[in-house]
Order: C-alpha cells, then sequence, then structure tokens
C-alpha cells in the first residue's frame, strides 16, 4: 500500500496505522442496510472459504444464540462470548489443534474475515423484541470487531525471562479487484498468536491481533486503543501489512498523510492523518527496529530491504517530490517508505504512539512490509472460481516463516 505501489503491478497495496476511537459503524437507524463488505459475502467465493473451513456454521449458531437473548445485557455478553470464540477458533486451526473441518488449507486467514463479516451483518439487521437502540447496535458492533480480532486478549505471562513480542496484521483487501485475495499479514498473526520464539537470550512470547481494512476505524482509534496498554509492556513490535511483489520490506520513515484509496468500503479519505493533540502532530516518524541486522540476516526467500524512501513537499514548495534518503528537514509528507494506505497509517500511528509514551529510546518497533501473496501460475483470473492451489498454499507459508525469522532476528539483538 505504497503511494501507490499497486500502480506499478499486481496487488503491491500496504496498510498503514494511525491513532482512534470504537469502529465507526454503517447503522444511522436500527436494522440497517448490509455494508459495502457484508454485501460481498453471498458471492460464490466466500462462500465456498467458509464451506471449505467449516466456518459456514459461525454466523447461523451466532444466530440462534442471539435470537434466544431476552434482554441487552444477555446480547452483551452472547456477542463477547461468540467473537472471542471466532478468533481463538481460527488461531487454532492455523496452528493445528483441532480437526480442520475442511479441506482448506489450515494457514488461509479468509475464514476468520469472512466469517466475522457473517456476525456483524446479523447484528446489524437483528431487531430483537426488547428493543435496541442504535447506541446499543453501534457497542455490540464494536464489541464484535474487537473480540473476533484478537484485541482484548492480548496476555503475556509474568515475571522475568520471557520477552513479549507484539504482531498486528490486517484483513483482506482489494477485493472488488479479486475476491478470493488472502491477506499473508493477517495469515502471519493467526500463526503466531500465542506462540513462543526461541532467541538467543531465551524464550520469547508473540502475541498478535488483526485490524480492519477502513479509514474510519483508524480515525476512531482502534489501533491507539490497542496498542497503548501494551506498548509500555513488551520488548519489540512490528505492524505487518501485505506490500510489494516478491520482496520484504523494513519500513524506515512513515508519513502522515492518507492518500484516498479505497478501503473495503470503497471510501477515500485524502488528508493528515488525524490523531489526538493535532498541534504537536509530526509530518515523519520512525522505525527503531533493527533495520541493519534484519536486511543482513538469512530469513528467507524472499530478499528484504531497508526501505528509505518517501515522497514530501519540501519545505517552502508546492509539489511532491520523491526522496529516495528519506524526507528533508521541514517537508510535509505525502507518502511514507509504506506508501499513503492503511500500512503506512498503522506504522505512523503505532510508532508515533511509541514516541508520546517516551518509549522511543527504549521500545525497538516499525512496519514490516511482506510480498503480495500471489496464486500460482494459471490461477490468476479472478472469474476461474479456484480460491486456492498449491503455490498459493506455498507462497502464503513461507511468507509467514519468513515473518517469523525476521521477529526472531529482531528479538535477538534487543537488549
Amino acid at each position: 500500500m505504497t503511494h501507490i505501489r499497486v500502480r506499478i503491478g499486481a496487488l503491491g497495496l500496504a496498510l498503514l496505522t494511525g491513532l482512534a476511537a470504537p469502529p465507526a459503524l454503517a447503522a444511522e437507524n436500527p436494522a440497517a442496510a448490509p455494508t459495502v463488505e457484508e454485501q460481498r459475502l453471498d458471492k460464490a467465493a466466500p462462500q465456498e472459504i467458509l464451506a471449505r473451513s467449516g466456518f459456514d456454521t459461525v454466523a447461523p449458531e451466532f444466530t440462534r444464540a442471539l435470537g434466544k437473548t431476552r434482554s441487552y445485557a444477555q446480547a452483551e455478553r452472547v456477542v463477547v462470548r461468540q467473537g472471542a470464540r471466532l478468533w481463538q477458533r481460527a488461531v487454532d486451526r492455523a496452528q493445528g489443534r483441532g480437526p480442520a473441518a475442511g479441506d482448506l488449507s489450515r494457514d488461509d486467514d479468509r475464514p476468520l474475515y469472512w466469517a466475522r463479516l457473517g456476525m456483524t451483518r446479523e447484528v446489524r439487521q437483528w431487531e430483537p423484541e426488547f428493543g435496541l437502540t442504535e447506541a446499543q447496535r453501534s457497542r455490540l458492533l464494536a464489541s464484535l470487531e474487537r473480540t473476533s480480532r484478537g484485541q482484548d486478549t492480548i496476555r503475556y505471562p509474568h515475571g522475568k525471562g520471557v520477552k513479549r513480542i507484539l504482531v498486528t496484521g490486517f484483513d483482506p483487501f482489494t477485493l472488488d479487484r479479486d475476491i478470493r485475495i488472502s491477506n499473508p499479514s493477517g495469515a502471519t498473526a493467526l500463526a503466531l498468536d500465542g506462540t513462543v520464539i526461541e532467541t538467543a537470550d531465551g524464550p520469547a512470547r508473540v502475541e498478535t491481533a488483526v485490524f480492519p481494512v477502513r479509514w474510519q476505524d483508524f480515525a476512531d482509534g482502534t489501533v491507539e486503543r490497542t496498542l497503548r496498554p501494551q506498548l509500555p509492556r513488551v520488548d519489540l513490535f512490528a505492524t505487518v501489512s501485505q506490500g510489494r511483489v516478491g520482496r520484504f520490506d523494513v519500513e524506515r520513515t512513515n508519513g502522515a498523510w492518507r492518500g484516498g484509496f479505497p478501503d473495503n468500503e470503497n471510501l477515500s479519505r485524502t488528508e493528515t492523518i488525524p490523531v489526538t493533540d493535532p498541534a504537536s502532530q509530526p509530518q515523519w516518524t520512525s522505525t527503531t527496529l533493527p533495520y541493519k541486522e534484519i536486511v543482513a540476516a538469512s530469513t528467507g526467500r524472499f530478499p528484504v530491504y531497508d526501505n528509505t524512501s518517501v515522497t514530501e513537499i519540501p519545505a517552502g514548495g508546492t509539489d511532491p517530490v520523491v526522496r529516495p534518503e528519506g524526507p528533508t528537514a521541514g517537508s510535509t509528507a505525502r507518502a511514507g517508505g509504506g506508501g499513503d494506505y492503511l500500512s503506512n497509517e498503522i506504522a505512523y500511528r503505532a510508532t508515533l504512539l511509541r514516541d508520546r509514551l517516551g518509549l522511543t529510546a527504549t521500545l525497538p518497533g516499525g512496519h514490516v512490509h511482506t510480498p503480495v501473496l500471489q496464486f500460482g501460475t494459471g490461477n490468476t483470473d479472478p472469474a476461474s472460481g479456484t480460491v486456492t492451489d498449491p503455490e498459493f498454499i506455498q507462497n502464503r507459508l513461507d511468507i509467514i516463516a519468513q515473518v517469523r525469522s525476521i521477529l526472531t532476528v529482531a528479538a535477538d539483538v534487543t537488549d
């Protein structure tokens, strides 16, 4: 999601980060129409993905449970419980626990995405006999988003001796281009959540969360709300998203600009990234990941680059200029190394939060772009109906393994 790397190739969009509040909800009135994301759910590919993973039972079971509630308090408990259950089911499937419940490969992140949309659509259109105010429906949707994304279940062991690593991923995106798309960053989050990486200094526990590809959720503070309690406690963090074809990038600099590429609701935003206390908002933030060591290490089949390029409006200027070596003094951001989409924004928000918490000198953190996850040769037509293939699966597994290796290198050099 560079500004936009997709223009020079296949799906090379990446996601960025920001400072926010509860997710924005489409419902202005009770029982609102399905959102743009939810409307895609009934297409053939999502239904096949759900059926071939066993996740086609999630929304019907949720609907039955909601239907048995007799008060808002009961409904809230059902939403929280079933949202958390969906996240744990997706993590367990990705990590080989329990039955696969279908022939779709376990490493697939798409069942979680489409099952969640089935649940949010039900809440959005639900009309219980006890009545539901707009505010109550919004709170239920916010709870469902939070619990089904692992955002409120980040837990680290107490005591010393175990490093703490926080990793974030994203939903699939650009679904109108190819509705079969999987996001390797989301798959990585499922594969690594709660796992332990062995480093030179001992074990490191990884906890993860997944974020939506929606501008408004970021403006409403979903990133800050999730990360603020965690950053003072962790030893390392990495926001991860899909970037360019055939390469990893460690993004050196993040910019305070939204470039307007449509999100999963087909909405655009072209503006300065909205954050709290805008008067003190910097145009640029920087990674504190050990990028030199990461780039020098042998972490997997894909090359890894220290990406220093940005796009800026120079001080006193009016036109954007690409700066391969990074921003110049007094410039205005138009794209970070990770572009001007939500990958850049999550990186900007997370590193700005790190800086505002006074952790710049002590907490390694920043953004990693994975390669674009590609289907196999001959399976490039979205209308083909083929939602997976062996090369697609291997590419995703290789990306997941290389992210784990990159985290291991970073943790090894972290004091």
